[in-house]
């Protein structure tokens, strides 16, 4: 057990807004420890929809202030990494019954000009039919469907956003401890005493501030903080996500936004070149954030929205892999669950030691959320430093031109390396494939195909430089290779790690 080790802040969580805090925090000059009771973006922040986006429906409910902050934001992270964001056009198809051309229209005005200036393509009004140059995307959907619109946000890899934030904190000095859970902590004279629970045993630390980002733990949390039952302090509202994956519906490289009956829009999306990401739902839950999974209801909502739309629809022989998230929202009162704000609400007490709790946001605004934390904790650290996330790449994003032409001059550059595996790893790593590639010349240099599609060489990259420990945090949290290998196939990865 080590004892007494200092912190500026400890942070418990390690998703997206723990994971963004230390980031900034760390590069501010702040001593950082992050705790995350599992893996790096182990729940919500890697079981989302993958957006980029300033959350077009939450006009309806006139969270403007959220919208705006989100687009502003799109802008911000396309530049800090443009190897796992990129722009993605989406199609939403007409429904009359549902809401009127003019009103459409006008909230997609809205959504084009509300952030300010914006680098993607602008909305337009859309001809689906067979005679329109826009037929092709009209083609998977039903022949009822003969109007639309179009207009833009962006495809993130959200676990990777998460690893990448944590990798640069580490880098500028903060410690990350996965698979470490908070099991005790106390204040005196204005600062924790915190006991972590991990792999090599106890370590006692003590934190000038203690940030609560644990998400959907985020109660648990409180109650432990309070030695009272979790859910009789907090304002936390748990919303369940569940999304599909099936083989691809479509050719296009498009999106769908489809508005159901029921006043829920459900996204499919373009998902690792050979499938097609379906989701979300949005419903109340009460149980166990670690064990959850996406129910038959909810496949058969899915599914059923599917069918509404798409001349081709899915069954459920076709699902391939399923997921669900829990989100930890801040209960704003509202009575559906698809309406309560997906805004952040930041709780700083001072009593009887600083503690920020964080309750909802979006993985969008998670560097501004990140930013507003800081300002809150600035009055207890006067010489901290200016903001400066918002100008400096994330691990592997300075890639100094688009991803396209990066891609192509590293297939210049190693003539020898597998197209797939090369594009693959550009989109992933950005400028850090290097540290993978090395001083390999020949495919045989990257060492034993642990997996197909991993080889040593990144599988040692992923457990030196991404704090990853598993097979299921290489397959699922650093990559996607999940999604193709047998069991038996993690079973032999799982061996040789």
């Amino acid at each position: 057990m080590s004892k007494n080790t200092d912190f500026d802040l400890v942070i418990i969580g390690g998703g997206i807004n723990g994971a963004g805090i230390a980031r900034d925090a760390a590069g501010r000059g702040l001593r950082v420890l992050l705790a995350e009771q599992d893996d790096l973006a182990s729940a919500t922040s890697s079981r989302s929809s993958k957006l980029i986006h300033g959350g077009l429906r939450y006009l309806e409910t006139y969270q403007f202030r959220l919208v705006r902050e989100a687009l502003q934001e799109r802008e911000v992270l396309m530049q800090l990494a443009p190897h796992i964001i990129q722009p993605l056009r989406f199609v939403l198809p007409h429904v009359p019954a549902m809401r009127p051309r003019w009103m459409i229209q006008t909230g997609l005005w809205l959504y084009d000009h509300i952030g300010g200036p914006i680098s993607l393509p602008r909305s337009h009004a859309l001809k689906l039919d067979t005679s329109s140059p826009h037929s092709a995307m009209g083609r998977p959907l039903l022949p009822t469907y003969t109007q639309g619109f179009a207009y833009s946000d962006c495809w993130v890899e959200d676990m990777r956003l998460v690893v990448l934030n944590a990798m640069d904190a580490a880098g500028r000095g903060a410690v990350i401890k996965t698979r470490t859970r908070l099991t005790a902590a106390a204040a005196q004279d204005g600062f924790w005493n915190i006991r972590l629970t991990g792999p090599n045993g106890q370590d006692e630390v003590r934190a000038r501030v203690l940030v609560n980002a644990a998400g959907p733990w985020v109660g648990e949390v409180a109650g432990l903080l309070n030695n009272q039952p979790a859910k009789s302090l907090q304002p936390v509202r748990l919303v369940k996500g569940s999304h599909l994956v099936v083989p691809r519906l479509y050719e296009g490289d498009w999106a769908y936004i489809c508005q159901n009956e029921d006043g829920r829009v459900v996204f499919f999306l373009p998902y690792e070149q050979d499938f097609t990401l379906i989701g979300t739902t949005d419903i109340p839950f009460d149980g166990n954030p670690a064990s959850v999974t996406c129910s038959d209801e909810e496949r058969d909502y899915l599914l059923g929205v599917a069918a509404r739309f798409f001349r081709h629809p899915p069954s459920s022989f076709s699902v391939i892999h399923s997921f669900a998230g829990v989100r930890s929202l801040y209960d704003d009162g509202k009575a559906n669950a698809k309406d309560v704000t997906r805004d952040y609400v930041l709780k700083f007490e001072q009593q009887p030691a600083p503690l920020l709790s964080i309750y909802g946001g979006k993985i969008t605004t998670y560097r501004r959320l990140a930013e507003h934390a800081l300002n809150e904790l600035a009055p207890l650290f006067p010489s901290l430093d200016a903001p400066w996330t918002g100008l400096v790449s994330l691990p592997g994003g300075d890639l100094g031109t688009d991803l396209a032409s990066f891609t192509a001059e590293r297939a210049q550059r190693w003539p020898w390396l597998n197209s797939d595996l090369l594009r693959r790893w550009c989109r992933l790593y950005g400028t850090r494939i290097g540290h993978i590639v090395g001083s390999a010349a020949s495919m045989a240099d990257l060492g034993e195909q642990l997996a197909p599609g991993l080889y040593e060489a990144e599988a040692d990259y992923l457990q030196t430089a991404e704090f990853a420990q598993t097979a299921a945090d290489m397959l699922w949290r650093r990559t996607r290779l999940g999604l193709r290998l047998t069991p038996g196939q993690v079973t032999h990865l799982a061996s040789r790690l």
